[in-house]
């Protein structure tokens, strides 16, 4: 059921266009950074952990699908849960898609700054913090993105196109030449075998993934700008299952390519890889003294996160531009300008984010504060599957995927699950500022309505906020805190529904 509003956007993207908005928009900073911290926890086993998450986020994408088809809007999931539950469950889920909207793009304009340090050894100190000339230089890329974002968005999606294939096509190439020239299979069967850490390992390795994943999350926010909606579940089936190829591609890379000693590793530490500074595919490709491939692998290392950065400030943009419509935000925020494009909330997104990226050099605790917090964005979805599930059974809307049901409470599962494995102190730092942020905005814009739908979605951000301290403090071990998120998840789930307001 399609609305139709006066400030409705153009409809100028095509099947290709969602494809490789979503793919290009999730290989970036993810698969170059994630691939140590996840080998730091499970070793080899990070090509498990990688495919799981690919499954994992294919049951939320199909929410996604049913949602995105019948609800077509900018901004889509940070909508959907206001058609089944109201106000105040829907502002909470909003405010925390739009936290981790803001904070992606300073992410990955750092990113890009790593990866021209290797030129400008000035831009990243010891520590791996940008330096105050290197969190100037990430001000100016954010900056960079602001014309893609601009223009109109079938300008968007015909440069995102174009710079997608081709930085999809150098990707591979770096992988698949990581594969030919450095591989050492011993690395998968030494060193603790496969699996070093066990399952712990592999499951603790997935919420790292999941940040990879996020590509699939941008398209339903792009559905207002279809050429035909119906082409959505397309879109993100093939962009999940597009993502994962190329993930574990870059995993099998990563690992046979390890050289310990070259890179400063002591022999079969996976441990310490979490300490590597900057991005790993450069410090290998530059350890082997291999020129062709490290210049690739540094032209992906600043066109991956820039191409990525871009594509989140304009899924971003349309939150706020949703949020909005919802009377969440001032009614300016609606504004667009020649191109059909949200113009002020461009430019909230171009301050915040400058500011983010800024104060990453001389507040260095910031820099970890910006990567824990986008956990806010995996408590944003959770509310989908349910939301998904309670207009399914209220009739409000057909059901166009296999087993919505199954599916529904299968995604809801997962996103718990992803939202407890995010661990300490990266749950309480985002819903610290989705705490701060419900508040402030429900107070200046007289937000009260449908409290008691909402109490559901409150309680479950708390428990999972406490399951994560006492995980983290050892009261309950990693395999006991993962059983009890599954288990509770179920009574959150059909408890959600009971709360819906239709």
């Amino acid at each position: 059921m399609e609305k139709k509003y006066v400030n409705s956007l153009r409809k100028e993207l095509s099947l290709i266009n969602l494809i490789v908005i979503g793919i290009a928009g999730a290989v970036g900073t993810g698969v170059l950074f994630s691939s140590t911290g996840m080998a730091a926890l499970a070793g080899p086993a990070i090509v498990i952990s990688w495919l799981l998450g690919g499954i994992f986020y294919l049951f939320i994408g199909l929410t996604y699908v049913q949602l995105s088809i019948h609800y077509p809007e900018a901004g889509g999931p940070s909508r959907y849960p206001l058609y089944s539950h109201g106000r105040i469950t829907n502002m909470i889920n909003a405010f925390s898609d739009l936290i981790w909207y803001l904070f992606i793009p300073p992410i990955e304009a750092l990113a890009v700054v790593e990866a021209l340090d290797y030129f400008y050894p000035s831009l990243i100190n010891s520590q791996g913090f940008p330096t105050t000339l290197g969190a100037i230089v990430g001000v100016i890329i954010m900056l960079a993105f602001v014309p893609f974002n601009y223009f109109s968005v079938k300008f968007f999606g015909q440069s995102t196109t174009t710079l997608g294939i081709i930085k999809l096509a150098i990707y591979l190439i770096v992988a698949i030449g990581f594969i030919i020239f450095l591989f050492h299979y011993s690395n998968f069967t030494n060193f603790g075998g496969f699996a070093p850490f066990g399952f712990a390992g592999i499951f603790s390795a997935i919420p790292l993934a999941m940040f990879a994943f996020g590509g699939i999350r941008v398209l339903p926010d792009y559905s207002e700008e279809v050429k035909d909606h119906k082409i959505l579940d397309k879109a993100i089936v093939y962009t999940v299952i597009g993502q994962t190829a190329i993930y574990l591609l870059f995993a099998i890379a990563f690992i046979g390519a390890l050289d310990w000693t070259k890179i400063g590793v002591s022999l079969g530490d996976w441990s310490s890889l979490s300490s590597l500074p900057g991005n790993p595919f450069i410090d290998i490709a530059g350890s082997e003294k291999l020129s062709t491939l490290l210049l690739l692998t540094v032209i992906i290392g600043v066109l991956g996160p820039f191409v990525t950065g871009y594509i989140y400030q304009g899924g971003g943009i349309r939150v706020l531009f949703s949020m909005s419509r919802s009377n969440y935000v001032p009614g300016k925020i609606q504004e667009l300008n020649k191109y059909s494009i949200p113009l002020w909330s461009l430019i909230v997104f171009l301050i915040t984010g400058g500011i983010l990226t800024y104060i990453a050099a001389p507040i260095p605790t910031i820099y970890g504060l910006i990567s824990d917090s986008v956990v806010a964005g995996y408590l944003g979805f959770s509310a989908n599957p349910v939301a998904m599930q309670a207009l399914i059974s209220k009739k409000k809307i057909n059901p166009i995927i296999p087993f919505p049901s199954a599916v529904a409470l299968l995604a809801f599962i997962f996103s718990s699950l992803i939202i407890f494995w995010s661990g300490w102190p990266s749950v309480p730092y985002a819903v610290l500022l989705l705490t701060a942020a419900s508040i402030i905005f429900s107070a200046i814009f007289k937000i009260k309505e449908d409290v008691i739908n909402a109490i559901w979605y409150i309680t479950f951000i708390a428990f999972l906020t406490f399951l994560t301290y006492i995980n983290s403090v050892g009261i309950v071990n990693f395999y006991e805190g993962s059983l009890i998120a599954a288990v509770s998840s179920i009574g959150f789930f059909f408890w959600g529904i009971k709360s819906a307001k239709i």
